[in-house]
């Protein structure tokens, strides 16, 4: 008599040939602009959507310095100690180091924190609302 194959075997097999469904990494690029001449101070895009594992990648246009500063209020201290984690050359607490050149990129990758938004800013020119928000999705 023949042998049926065991269900176990069978599920084990077709798992190793079933697609694989993985979130691709994304960069996300954010442009921090100045112009005082013309009184604009803005960061495109204001609203940056993104996953965990995603990168973001700031570049300083005009009107340099710039910088990134995320906004501590509201943070839990999981989400601040992942956010200071994730900032490479820290310049201080959830700050970037200051970009001194047009075309300087500061590359973060996002942490996994709490789902949610995340304000952050331009220290050299926060009195100008040079900001932005990251929402952060699972």
């Amino acid at each position: 008599m023949g042998t049926t194959p065991k269900p176990l075997f069978i599920l084990g097999f077709v798992a190793l040939f079933a697609p694989v469904t993985a979130q691709a990494q994304k960069v996300h690029e954010i442009r921090l602009e100045a112009n005082p001449a013309k009184e604009t101070y803005r960061i495109t895009p204001p609203l940056v959507t993104a996953r965990p594992g995603d990168v973001l990648l700031f570049k300083a246009g005009r009107g340099v310095p710039h910088s990134i500063v995320f906004e501590s209020a509201g943070l839990n201290e999981a989400a601040h100690e992942a956010l200071n984690g994730a900032m490479a050359r820290r310049s201080g607490d959830l700050s970037s180091p200051l970009f001194t050149q047009e075309g300087a990129a500061y590359r973060i990758i996002v942490p996994r924190v709490t789902p949610g938004i995340y304000h952050f800013y331009c220290l050299p020119h926060r009195a100008y609302d040079e900001r932005g928000q990251l929402r952060i999705t699972k």
